[in-house]
């Protein structure tokens, strides 16, 4: 794909030979004749490559650079420079030029590999950047995770666990968000750069949770066409979650105590021992207690599991932080369908404040995805589809009705009966308070 780039330089044959040669590439060019243009078309046109003379008369190539790449510091630029003067080019370098070029050319190809070569480092980091931008979509930033008092708590003890190579167990309900908390222990780790590896214990049956953990051999069973590693083997160096733990079976716990105790195993079907560097951290919405109690988890396993327990709170035991979740995920999702989030009513927060999320962080994320689709900017009580089953409805009405109602009731009578100013106030179209009001009988 072509892209689009500028070439300032008082020459005007190395400009025009620069452009032949750069549109023989399917490139896009522009000219400017002098620094100053150069500058002036720079900042009117957003280009993806600059090439220009170090030496002109009005504004210098080095003086042009520095002030383009305050203006968009993500542009990349190449200087060219006399033969003597690779002093200049250096020094150019060194304020934040990709490359140099010295003339007078020799070959047309000398131009063309700088160019390709500047230009495939660029695309790779837009990619490096888009794949960071994307992470940051899938997974709230720290500060967002560990909001509210009982959250910070559990900060801290991440913070003071992650330097360690001890063994995690966080438990809570579904949806707490636990699999975030384990990758912020991760993250925080000397581990970090190496690999974090997830594996969801439940959704397995018995023979593929052994297969997927410590892989196997060809031959091992039907449709072992080859030898395969295990998720121990691709977390060697890094961190290994295993969710929902409670739901391993007991032939898989046996190995999983040896991995803990020896840090070594087989693979499926094989005979040679497999020895691993990894981090366990593991988590629960059961109470292993219990279930130790029962028989149903191996005791010693557990006690190899639990060496740092971490207890996640319910999203109605941090109620601070329902609000600002909603509005990182309604800017997430607004950004993923091309809508522009604007904030909620009155309405619509009190009802996710008062809402008792049996399936919390999980189900707030859904029901606020599913208002972005559903609204047009603002999110309105509609939008939720909550009714809270701690209070059953009443009078045929449910909760989010009758306190949507009682919410519009109030800002009418706040402005004297004005519809057009409740509904501004609302945060919602007259036509959507019309409707409401003669829904309610008001």
């Amino acid at each position: 794909m072509g892209r689009y780039i500028l070439i300032v330089d008082d020459d005007a044959l190395m400009r025009s030979f620069l452009s032949t040669v750069l549109m023989e590439e399917g490139h896009h060019t522009e000219e400017a004749g002098s620094g100053k243009e150069g500058l002036a078309r720079f900042l009117d046109t957003e280009f993806d490559l600059v090439i220009t003379d170090l030496r002109m008369p009005d504004l210098s190539g080095l003086d042009l650079m520095q002030a383009g790449k305050e203006a968009r510091p993500d542009t990349k630029w190449v200087v060219i420079t006399a033969f003597g003067s690779i002093g200049n080019a250096v020094e150019a370098m060194k304020a934040g030029a990709s490359d140099y070029l010295t003339k007078p050319f020799h070959n047309p190809d000398e131009l063309r590999h700088v160019i390709r070569r500047v230009l495939r480092e660029a695309e790779a980091e837009q990619t490096i950047s888009l794949l960071a931008e994307e992470l940051g979509r899938q997974f709230p930033p720290v500060e967002m995770i560990f909001l509210g008092e009982k959250m910070q708590q559990v900060y801290r003890m991440a913070q003071e666990v992650a330097p360690t190579p001890a063994t995690v167990l966080i438990s809570g309900p579904s949806g707490t968000g636990k699999e975030l908390v384990a990758r912020a222990i991760h993250q925080m780790s000397p581990r970090q750069n190496k690999p974090f590896v997830a594996v969801h214990c439940a959704a397995l049956a018995e023979t593929l949770l052994e297969s997927e953990l410590f892989g196997h051999e060809r031959g091992a069973f039907t449709g072992a066409v080859a030898a395969r590693k295990g998720r121990f083997e691709l977390a060697d160096g890094g961190t290994l979650f295993l969710d929902e733990i409670g739901e391993v079976p007991p032939s898989v716990q046996v190995k999983l105590l040896r991995v803990l105790q020896e840090r070594e195993f087989e693979r499926v079907g094989g005979m040679k021992s497999i020895s691993v560097d990894v981090r366990v951290i593991s988590a629960t919405n059961k109470d292993l207690t219990a279930e130790v109690s029962s028989c149903r988890f191996r005791e010693d396993l557990f006690y190899r599991l639990n060496v740092f327990p971490i207890r996640l709170p319910s999203l109605v035991e941090r109620r601070e932080a329902i609000v600002p979740l909603v509005e990182f995920f309604a800017k997430k999702f607004a950004a993923t369908f091309g809508k522009k989030a604007d904030g909620i009513t009155p309405a619509a927060k009190s009802a996710l404040l008062e809402y008792g999320w049996p399936g919390n962080i999980r189900e707030l994320r859904n029901v606020i995805e599913r208002a972005i689709i559903l609204s047009g900017r603002k999110i309105d009580a509609i939008h939720l589809n909550l009714e809270n089953p701690a209070e059953p409805p009443h009078t045929g009405e449910g909760l989010l009705q009758r306190r949507e109602r009682e919410t519009i009731r109030k800002v009418l009578a706040e402005e004297g009966g004005n519809r057009r100013k409740a509904a501004q106030t609302l945060g919602i179209s007259l036509r959507t308070l019309q409707y409401r009001i003669k829904e309610y009988g008001l």
